[in-house]
């Protein structure tokens, strides 16, 4: 079984995207793999249940659904910051549910993706963000860098922050969230030289992709 911890520099940069691809292209190596999305904030009832659009579209990946006890532990309703969204709810987030929920899906698939929540530090509770998290899980981290102005210092920066956690960092995804970026090479070069972790896949603006069809372009860290 392997498993990784999948951050961004930032939200709304296509960490669930990436992580679709890698589903897919751990399964296309006949691997048994699914998703996990420990804390997601804005739902909406869907046959009785509570959903998450970005769990959803991990379970829709993985190699069988785990179902969403397992999947998605903390589903919150707002779309807003986790930790303020689970006090107005009156839910607490802790560590040890999902612990227990990603100890189970190691048991039935060969690779489990966590996908955090936004960037690296996400406050989840009173004292208790993302990092602190995948420091309990104690995996090692796959970084997606949303490719847009601005990009190399998030970048920079959260490789520091999760280097200086302890926890190790197996690779990082170049994903082209901005179609219109100027000098989008150049600045992939500047990161490539700059990041102490290998480039795992450069994936292409693809509005509406399909995660499927992405597979090809990025790979689970050797």
């Amino acid at each position: 079984m392997s498993a990784y911890f999948i951050t961004g520099t930032d939200t709304e940069i296509g960490k669930t995207f990436v992580t679709c691809t890698l589903l897919h292209a751990a399964r296309a190596r006949g691997l048994t793999a699914v998703g996990m999305k420990p804390v997601a904030a804005g739902a909406e009832m869907i046959g009785g249940e509570l959903i998450n659009e970005d769990a959803a579209r991990l379970r829709d990946a993985g190699s069988f659904d785990p179902g969403l006890t397992l999947l998605n532990p903390y589903c919150l309703s707002s779309p807003i910051a986790p930790h303020i969204a689970a006090a107005e709810e009156g839910v607490r987030i802790e560590a040890h549910r999902i612990l227990e929920a990603f100890g189970a899906l190691t048991r039935q698939a060969e690779v489990v993706l966590v996908e955090g929540v936004g960037g690296f530090r996400v406050p989840l509770a009173a004292g208790y963000d993302t990092a602190d998290l995948a420091c309990d899980l104690a995996l090692p981290v796959i970084l997606v860098v949303g490719m847009r102005l601005g990009c190399i210092n998030h970048a920079l920066l959260t490789a520091e922050a999760i280097q200086g956690r302890g926890l190790r960092l197996a690779g990082w995804i170049a994903n082209q969230v901005d179609p219109a970026m100027l000098r989008f090479q150049e600045n992939l070069d500047a990161l490539r030289l700059r990041m102490e972790a290998p480039l795992l896949g450069v994936v292409p603006f693809q509005p509406g992709g399909e995660a499927a069809s992405a597979a090809a372009s990025v790979s689970l860290p050797a």
